[in-house]
């Protein structure tokens, strides 16, 4: 069978594959916990329900404008003011059936054969396949700091004459870093004096702990949205739960506008009008739900520290947002992929490589679900792995005796 060189060469999604793995066993009856999936488990706030429910109700179930629905795009304009401080149009908003596809077509539009894309290790696993699939190539920075936080001189180095745009991930998928201000500021302009895109996927960015704040990219931007170089990602699914709703979007300069909903118009026409309908009522309804999903977010997270810190050899760094932390398990000597499927193999706990993300020997560990997910992922995980940690553990109804330390 002739397939195309290129598509045989992006590699399968992880996280999704994990995913799949974990819903087999628990179809077969295992008592698997998933602490890979950045899915908190909140219900979806009414207002975004209710904004479906409308929509199927009425029948008006027919295309929309491919850019999105008028009213959607004047939420995103108020939520973007309220966010950002800053007043766009609606002309530099393009709806898209979730933040990975506004990405995508962001790409696509921006990017020719061998432009080069700065991605920040540790990154989201999709980032640099993305990059290839429009024939980009991906140039991955890999901070010094063990805190991984890297500086400008180490992007510096990594920028040529091809180099066409960064992806900034603040807070950071998988490691939970909030990049400060300085380094925020630092980028707009070293992008702004290159003539580089900076594209921050702001995916997580209200999912913030300790009273912390993510810098709003555009206090730093010297010039408007129209003129200027920065590109903002965003979408309902982190911020509200809304993870199968699938609506993302993007802020740009009109002329990228413009293009994304042309390439837009020949993909995929245009984003389901009752998914756009929930994202307007998550948007437009009550916001107590951030709210109340970043505090119990905030609590798995202390959970999930306390825990990890209570294990011989482990060394985290604590997560200032998201959904995750990026534990270092070099210790026990295995390679990040080989450690991930033993844990599930022995404890039925699904983690995910820090290979993936472009850092070895870390593991992404997710708190986005119950604090019971928590509390029994991580005692497996001791027993698995830690000699110091008792040597019988149940999962599900059976009794397991530890036969490898």
């Amino acid at each position: 069978m002739s397939l195309s060189q290129l598509a045989r060469s992006i590699a399968e999604s992880p996280t999704l594959k994990l995913n799949e793995e974990a819903r087999l066993l628990r179809e077969k009856g295992e008592a698997v916990i998933h602490l890979g999936i950045g899915e908190p488990k909140n219900k979806a706030p009414l207002a975004a329900t209710l904004s479906a429910a409308a929509r199927l109700k009425d029948g008006e179930l027919k295309y929309a404008p491919t850019d999105g629905l008028p009213s959607l795009k004047r939420a995103i304009v108020r939520y973007t003011e309220d966010a950002y401080g800053k007043l766009v149009a609606p002309e530099n908003v393009i709806v898209c059936a979730g933040a990975k596809q506004a990405l995508y077509t962001l790409l696509y539009t921006l990017l020719n054969p061998q432009d080069e894309v700065i991605i920040l290790a540790p990154y989201w696993v999709s980032y640099p396949e993305m990059v290839r699939m429009v024939y980009g190539v991906p140039v991955i920075v890999t901070p010094e700091d063990p805190h991984f936080l890297p500086t400008l001189a180490e992007i510096e180095r990594a920028v040529s004459g091809y180099t066409k745009a960064l992806i900034l991930n603040s807070p950071n998928n998988p490691s939970g870093v909030l990049y400060p201000p300085e380094f925020v500021a630092q980028l707009a302009d070293f992008c702004a004096r290159k003539g580089l895109y900076l594209i921050c996927d702001d995916i997580y960015h209200k999912l913030v702990f300790d009273g912390h704040k993510a810098p709003a990219v555009y206090d730093y931007a010297a010039q408007d949205v129209d003129t200027g170089r920065v590109i903002t990602l965003n979408g309902v699914s982190k911020l509200y739960g809304l993870t199968g709703v699938r609506v993302g979007w993007v802020v740009a300069p009109r002329p990228i506008v413009t293009v994304m909903t042309n390439v837009q118009a020949q993909t995929a026409t245009c984003v389901s009008v009752v998914q756009q309908a929930a994202a307007e009522g998550a948007l437009t309804g009550l916001q107590s739900a951030i709210e109340s999903l970043r505090l119990t977010i905030q609590n798995n997270r202390d959970v999930m520290l306390r825990e990890l810190n209570s294990f011989n050899g482990v060394r985290v760094n604590k997560p200032a947002g998201t959904f995750y932390c990026f534990p270092d398990f070099r210790a026990f000597g295995q390679p990040s992929v080989a450690l991930a499927q033993f844990l599930l193999k022995k404890a039925m706990v699904v983690t995910v490589p820090g290979k993936e993300f472009g850092l070895e020997g870390h593991l992404r560990l997710s708190f986005a679900g119950t604090i019971k997910d928590v509390t029994d992922g991580l005692a497996r995980l001791k027993w698995a792995l830690d000699p110091d940690a008792p040597n019988e553990i149940y999962i599900g109804n059976r009794k397991l005796v530890r036969d490898w330390l």
